[in-house]
Formats: structure tokens, C-alpha cells, sequence
């Protein structure tokens, strides 16, 4: 595998680092190399919050995405989507939550953009709103052809997460799976 770029980004306090880190876990826990780098504001919640994930089978020798070398991102939040979307190279994948992240007519004709209504998914159909993180986790994974294997995935998502919360994130790991293979369908 070549170098794969993602980039996760939202507000503080919608768990885009930690989606960040278990996605860079699970490729170390299946034999590769993985990487997060981080950037948000002094604002711990609700200021905007981007994490680039690198994930490689051979070492990292450069752990940072330079602008138009993203492969794929995910966005929850409008200024952070205006802040950090021009890091994805044209024809590259960007999901965006409709609710929240509204891309323009010329970023549509740049990139493939799919509306997967995340937040609403993790209120209303998981049932908590923290579980995003979990969705965003399965939904990047699928719509990159499966760079970490989805099990090593769902094994390192739930040693990072308390048991009492094992199902609700079981449920949220697999209604992603299923919302992105509708969306690339």
C-alpha cells in the first residue's frame, strides 16, 4: 500500500482525536505504521479542531500532509471545513455532515463530496451523540477501501472505550459501515 492521507475535522469536544488515534492504532496493531498529528485552538470545545491521520505499511518518514495530499476527509463542522479542505487533492473523498457543513458548487466539481447525516445517526439511531467519532471511524475506513482491517478496527475503537459503552459502539461501528456503503452505492 501506498501512503494513505486522512484527515478528520470538527470542534473541540466532537472526538476527532481520538478517532484520530485509534485509526493510527489499529494499522500499528495490524502490522504497519501509523501516525496522528493534531491542531486545534486554545478553545478546548467548540473552536476548530483538525487531525491528520498517516498510515503506512512501511515506516513514516514524514508525518505531516502537505496541502493537496489528503486522500480522504471527514468534516462535522463548517469552519473547520473551510479551514482545512483545501489540504484534500482534487478528486480526492470528502464526507461532510449536511446538518452542519454546507460545501460549495465549485468544491463539489474538485472533490467527491457524500452527505452522510453522522450526528443525526449517533443521536437518533445509536442513541448518544458522542458515538460520531465511532461512525466517522467505520464510515473513513470503507470509503478507503478498507485500509485497516474492519475487526482490527472495531477491537482497537473498544479497548479505548469504557465496557459499559462496548454496545452502543458496536451499533454505531456497524450503522457506519452500513450509511457508507449506501452513500458509494
Amino acid at each position: 500500500m501506498a501512503r494513505t492521507l486522512m484527515r478528520f475535522t470538527g470542534v473541540g469536544g466532537q472526538g476527532v482525536l481520538l478517532a484520530g488515534a485509534i485509526f493510527a492504532a489499529a494499522k500499528i496493531k495490524s502490522g504497519g505504521y501509523g501516525l496522528k498529528t493534531a491542531t486545534y485552538t486554545s478553545q478546548v470545545r467548540g473552536g476548530p479542531t483538525v487531525v491528520d491521520i498517516t498510515l503506512e505499511d512501511d515506516p513514516i518518514l514524514y508525518p505531516y500532509a502537505n496541502d493537496g495530499e489528503i486522500d480522504f476527509m471527514l468534516s462535522v463542522a463548517q469552519v473547520s471545513y473551510d479551514q482545512f479542505k483545501n489540504g484534500v487533492k482534487p478528486g480526492g473523498t470528502i464526507v461532510v455532515e449536511p446538518n452542519l457543513v454546507t460545501p460549495t458548487e465549485e468544491d463539489r466539481k474538485k472533490w467527491n463530496i457524500y452527505e452522510i447525516p453522522i450526528i443525526t445517526i449517533a443521536k437518533e439511531e445509536v442513541g448518544n451523540v458522542i458515538t460520531q467519532s465511532v461512525l466517522a471511524l467505520s464510515i473513513a475506513n470503507l470509503m478507503t477501501g478498507n485500509i485497516v482491517d474492519n475487526e482490527t478496527l472495531r477491537e482497537t475503537m473498544l479497548s479505548k472505550v469504557p465496557p459499559k459503552v462496548h454496545e452502543l459502539n458496536n451499533k454505531a461501528f456497524d450503522l457506519g459501515l452500513k450509511y457508507a456503503k449506501e452513500a458509494i452505492a
